[in-house]
Order: structure tokens, then sequence, then C-alpha cells
């Protein structure tokens, strides 16, 4: 048994630790407290507390005066100082009494098991949950329980933050290129151009999914390049004006040499995104920010590379909500890139007799789909009848002529004919 009589304080939350929260929810959850004897009580709050918070040691140069004993000549002795900076933003603070008692002294409870229920309305606007080297994103709630003459007894659980992020945006969704060209050179001497051009076919994409990269790397140059691409993280820090990054790659491919002379042609080479955190892009003190970098190593000369922006959201592309943009954007992007071409003229249809044979129009009594068990239910309806139209007439044979032309374009019958 614990000294002052609990045996047990715990804080629990409607969602279990996967739960993960947005804004504009609710925050539910309760305090269990077990008491072995009759307990006196003081007060019982709840808190709930999150934020971003950045920090790292930065070196900075001091520069000090000194003469020496003749006043000769004096020296500037650099001696390095440690600063610690700090920033932070608190978009949750809540706080709520469970149990106090209305004379402002304490209430006794008695011995046995005790259960107070919490809920907190969190804010509309949230950022996602994160942890990096110099900063975090987090969320907790605390409960403390105040008993005269005792410490207080703490109880704490960390929620998850998910903000969503929907890709279903038309600056989401906006196809994403660009073209650089560098001179190679060795020893001062021009060894030829070597150009790229990039392309991909929108902005947003969520973890999983896979990055169709298009190319082109032409090599005018005199060595083989080496054409890579990779997916890029970028992790911003800041406080008191100052800044620090970390980039990270997330993901990457190689493609093969390209000779002297020769041309390579990127068709869509697949670049899978791993399981990643979502980026973050309205946050005082951080930001994550990701990229698509297509570089080409060029032998004796700093790498050529092109940079393409990425968001990676939450909510993925919806099937059907931007499907006429998607697919007119994503036509004209294979023909500006010629990888595909519309037929200059429509090929005739196939006649009926040739797609389908005399048994299965023989079958077409048959209908493939079961009829309903409701008695009420007939197929006398116009739905119905409207399916067994369109299931038992064929289509009518190709023509090039017009078998019913308009009034006007007939030619007049000779009667002696």
């Amino acid at each position: 048994m614990r000294p002052g009589g609990v045996r047990s304080f715990a804080l629990e939350l409607a969602r279990g630790p996967g739960g993960a929260y947005r804004g504009g929810e609710r925050l539910c959850g309760r305090v269990l407290l077990e008491a072995a004897a009759p307990l006196r009580v003081r007060a019982l709050e709840v808190k709930a507390r999150g934020g971003a918070a950045t920090h790292w040691l930065e070196g900075r140069s001091v520069g000090v005066n000194a003469l020496s004993s003749d006043y000769a000549a004096a020296e500037t002795y650099l001696r390095r100082r440690q600063l610690l900076l700090r920033g932070e933003t608190l978009v949750v603070s809540h706080r709520a009494t469970l149990l106090a008692p209305d004379t402002g002294e304490t209430t006794t409870l008695p011995p046995g098991r005790h259960e107070f229920l919490f809920s907190f309305q969190l804010p509309p606007n949230l950022v996602t949950s994160f942890e990096g080297k110099h900063g975090s994103v987090r969320y907790c709630i605390k409960a403390t329980l105040h008993r005269p003459w005792v410490p207080a007894r703490r109880a704490r659980k960390v929620f998850t933050v998910i903000e969503p992020l929907d890709i279903n945006t038309p600056a989401l969704l906006a196809p994403q290129a660009g073209a650089r060209e560098k001179v190679a050179r060795s020893w001062y001497c021009n060894r030829g151009l070597v150009s790229l051009s990039a392309k991909i076919d929108r902005k947003g994409y969520t973890p999983g999914e896979v990055i169709p990269v298009f190319a082109e790397i032409d090599n005018s140059s005199t060595r083989p390049v080496l054409p890579r691409a990779a997916v890029v993280q970028t992790q911003t820090f800041m406080a008191r004006g100052a800044r620090k990054q970390k980039r990270a790659v997330v993901a990457s491919l190689a493609g093969e040499p390209v000779g002297p002379g020769q041309r390579a042609l990127w068709q869509g080479r697949a670049l899978r995104i791993p399981p990643v955190g979502p980026s973050i892009l309205h946050c005082r003190v951080l930001h994550v920010d990701y990229a698509l970098k297509v570089c080409v190593d060029i032998p004796g000369t700093s790498k050529l590379l092109l940079e393409l922006p990425l968001v990676i959201g939450t909510i993925p592309l919806h099937p059907f909500g931007s499907r006429s943009s998607s697919v007119g954007s994503h036509a004209s992007f294979l023909l500006d890139w010629r990888l595909g071409a519309l037929p200059e003229r429509p090929e005739a249809p196939p006649e009926y007799s040739e797609v389908v044979a005399d048994t299965e129009v023989a079958a077409l009594g048959q209908s493939p789909f079961p009829l309903p068990q409701d008695p009420e239910m007939s197929l006398e309806g116009p739905f119905f009848a409207y399916i067994q139209e369109f299931r038992y007439r064929p289509p009518p044979l190709y023509s090039e002529e017009d078998p019913n032309p308009p009034a006007g374009a007939m030619r007049p019958r000779c009667m002696t004919c």
C-alpha cells in the first residue's frame, strides 16, 4: 500500500495509444483514483497543453582587444561561447477542476475506486505532432491531485494530433516542371553542355504513393554522366530570428549512365514515397518541407541540380472528385512530353457478329442478374424495362453512310425509274 492512502492514480483517454486527434474535436477521458482509506482531497485538476518548441546551441565569436606591455602592438583574441536559442508557440491550453469543495477547505473521499470524467474542446487549427533533432510539436494532458500536508500526485498522458492536409486542391494538383543546364569543365577547359529537364504530374502526394518522374538528360559533353532523383525532407527550426536546417533523403533512385553525345529519357520512372510525416507549413517556429531533387553527376564539375517542390498530405487523391481536371491535365502533360499521341483518324468499330458469337446472342434470353426474391417487387417497372431493352437489342452495324439522312440532303427520286 502506498503512503497517504492512495493505491493508484491514473489517467486514461477515450482513444487508445494509436488514436490520433484533429483540430475541433473533443478530447475525452477519465481520471481513476483508488483509495485504501478515507482520503482528504483539496482539489483534483486536469490540464491540457500543447505546442511547438525549438532549441539548439549556437557558437558566437566575441572579440577582445588586449594591448602588449610596450603598447607597440595589439592582438585580438577570439573566444567562443555557446548561446542557447529557444523558440516556442502554444496552441493548446485548457484547465479544468474536477473536484474542489465549495468551502475552500478539503473533502473526504470514501475508500474504494473513484472515476472522474473530463472533456475538452480542441482548437480548430492545430499543428501535426512532430519530433525532430532541434524541435518538436507535442501535446499532453496532466492530472494533479492536491492533498493537505502531502506532496501532489500527478499522472500524465501524451496524445497525437494529425492535422488533415488535403491534396485535392488546384494548387497541389498542378504539374511541376523545370529545366537546367551546365557547362562541363575540366582544368578550365570546356567539355561540352549538359542539360536536364524534369516534370511530375502534380505537387501533392501522400505516403505510399508512387511519383512518376519524367526527365530528359542531354549529354553533349565528352564524359559520361549519371542521373539520379531523390525525395528530400527539410526541417527548418526558428528561434530569435535565427534559423537552423536539417535535411534527410527519404527515397531515391539512380538511372543508367548517359554516354558522351547521348540522350536519355525517363518515361515515368517510379519513386515510391515511404511512410513519412506530412508537411508542416503553418507553424511559427518550425517547418517540414519536401522536394523532389533530380540531379546529374558530372565528373570534374559540380552536379547539375533541379528541384521541384512537393507537399506530403494526409488525405489521398480522390478517385472521382477531380477526375475531369486530373485526366485533362494528365493528357496534356503526356502530349507536351511526346509520350502519347492522339490518333489522326478514329478506326471503325468491329461488326457485332465479330465480337459476339451466335451462342452468346441466344444466351441473352437468360439474364445474368439474379431476380429479386421480394414477391412485391416485379419486373414490370420502367427501370427493369430499360435494362431489358438495352440488354437484348444488338447495336446497329457500322456504316460509312448515314441510314437516316436529313430530309434536305435526300436527292429527289425520278418517277420514271
